[in-house]
């Protein structure tokens, strides 16, 4: 019967396991990732917006006149 205190010592430790599975908060929740998201897209928008305007600037800046060549 030498058994029977390695299954107990697996018991106990299987139901410790479940209980600190049921009582951790792990991750985030959905309403966390739909802020996280809407931060990041408002990143990459701000971001692009000024890419954009530099590359416009730059591109308006270019000389396509030809009859100086």
């Amino acid at each position: 019967m030498s058994s029977q205190p390695t299954l107990q010592f697996l018991m106990i430790m299987l139901r410790a396991h479940r209980a600190r599975l049921h009582n951790e908060e792990r991750g985030a929740t959905a309403v966390e990732w739909v802020v996280i998201t809407a931060i990041l897209v408002a990143i990459a928008l701000a971001v692009g917006g000024v890419l954009l305007k530099v590359i416009k600037g730059k591109a308006d800046g270019i000389d396509l006149d030809t009859d100086n060549i």
